[in-house]
């Protein structure tokens, strides 16, 4: 171990695949590959300037290339040295999410102006939703990301707190937290709900890349990691008003602090992520397999003290669900209020999810048959990458699949979106795209089914994905 490093510090072997050594692999005294090669680029270029002074253009081209490198826009300029002072992960965190959302809100504005006037569109049973989007802004480009559930959340954030409650059947975290980001902005609740879904997507990529950095064990597989999350069939999502970017962003936060041990961070944030969906207290299980595998799952008495000594705040994971359940019997729901909600309202009720999986691809419709295929094929693609190391993160996909199937048939209609939760799928195939050929190809079929995805979603056929 050496050097104060404890085991698990390292980046983990089996998740590194064709990504390349990583940073373990390279001197303590050796730059990072990046930088390395800007400066050794520099050099050369400036070395070049230098000795061609005597021959004409050659020289001239040096002095040239020097004199944009200090001028104010060169990396010697006053906008180089801002950017340079960012760190390089966020930079390449901060390029995506801007990058993702000019192409999508480009390919949405384009799509829908080429749709208007079509017959058919939107179909009849949505137009209301439509009248709903208008209500919320005569932009399109803003008004497309909000659909269904966006507006009970926006309902729940405007409610008071006073008098009687009997919207029990959403979690509160996301509408409470776009109540202060609502008066701030004039008491416009749709749009502070908009706003804290983008800067938890923002937040996600930042631990996307983190976590893809320690598990892959370098910047390549990390980059990766990030996109292909960004590439998942319905990841258009995440830009939305929903909950999907709140509680992926909470789940990689999770993870990440729980590879590095810093597991009174893991339980702070594991109680808001039990506050954000009924399954976000179920991932103390695959966190608790982490913290059985820094210590070679290990069950002597001394390890079984040990663990409960390190891993204690795993029970805050749980107890923001409890809070939720506490707050539905304050406003005199009773402690299973929002079961019965879901009950009432969507027909939920909990049932063996294999069995809902088989008859959704033998009884339903084509629609639903697809929809489960994808799920099977998530599951699939992670079972088949899976390695020793990484079965926390097997657990945790089976839990993100079989537990959204256990609510019924009515979970087909958003089985979609609820996949999006399933991140290690994105893990392995950033491991399997270390190929340039296999990276290409698989980018630009992710892209493909994502794309027809947002258009669907875009024409207001939204029950095929949530």
């Amino acid at each position: 171990m050496g050097e104060g490093r404890r085991v698990g510090d390292e980046p983990l072997p089996a998740l590194r695949g064709a990504a390349g050594p990583g940073r373990a692999d390279r001197g303590e005294g050796e730059a990072e590959p990046g930088r390395a090669g800007r400066g050794e680029a520099g050099e050369r270029r400036a070395d070049q300037g230098e000795a061609g002074e005597g021959e004409g253009g050659a020289g001239r081209f040096g002095r040239a290339v020097a004199a944009v490198r200090a001028g104010p826009i060169g990396r010697a300029g006053p906008v180089g040295r801002a950017v340079g002072r960012v760190p390089a992960h966020w930079r390449y965190v901060l390029a995506v999410f801007v990058g993702s959302k000019i192409v999508l809100s480009l390919v949405g504005v384009i799509a829908l102006t080429a749709w208007e006037g079509v017959p058919g569109a939107p179909p009849a049973d949505e137009t209301g939703m439509r009248t709903q989007q208008d209500e919320i802004s005569g932009q399109r480009w803003l008004s497309l990301w909000f659909a269904w559930d966006s507006f009970l959340y926006d309902h729940l954030a405007r409610r008071p707190l006073t008098g009687e409650w009997h919207d029990f059947g959403f979690p509160l975290l996301y509408p409470f937290l776009a109540r202060p980001v609502g008066a701030i902005l004039g008491g416009n609740t749709a749009l502070a709900l908009l706003l804290v879904a983008n800067v938890a997507f923002l937040l996600q990529l930042y631990f996307a890349y983190r976590l893809g950095e320690r598990l892959g064990g370098d910047d390549a597989a990390a980059r990766r990691f990030v996109r292909y999350l960004l590439l998942l069939p319905a990841a258009f999502l995440f830009q939305a008003a929903l909950t999907e970017s709140l509680f992926l962003c909470l789940t990689l936060a999770a993870f990440y602090y729980a590879e590095r041990r810093q597991w009174l961070l893991v339980g702070v944030i594991g109680y808001f992520l039990g506050l954000s969906r009924s399954v976000g207290f179920l991932v103390a299980v695959p966190l608790a397999l982490v913290l059985l595998r820094q210590h070679g799952y290990r069950l002597a008495p001394r390890a079984l003290l040990r663990y409960a000594r390190l891993g204690w705040p795993l029970a805050l994971l749980p107890a923001g669900w409890l809070t939720f359940m506490a707050f539905c019997r304050w406003k005199g729901g009773g402690w299973f209020a929002y079961k019965h909600a879901q009950e009432q309202g969507w027909a939920i009720s909990v049932q063996n999810p294999f069995a809902v999986a088989y008859h959704g691809l033998t009884g339903g419709t084509d629609a639903d048959a697809a929809r489960v295929w994808l799920a099977v094929a998530v599951v699939a693609v992670t079972v088949a990458g899976f390695r020793r190391a990484e079965l926390p993160y097997l657990v945790y996909t089976l839990i993100m699949v079989l537990v959204p199937l256990s609510m019924g048939p009515p979970v087909y209609k958003s089985l979609l979106r609820y996949l999006l939760a399933v991140f290690p799928v994105a893990l392995v195939l950033a491991r399997w795209a270390g190929r340039a050929t296999v990276d290409t190809w698989l980018t630009a079929a992710l892209a493909l089914l994502q794309g027809t995805l947002f258009v669907v979603w875009l024409t207001y056929w939204t029950h095929f994905i949530i």
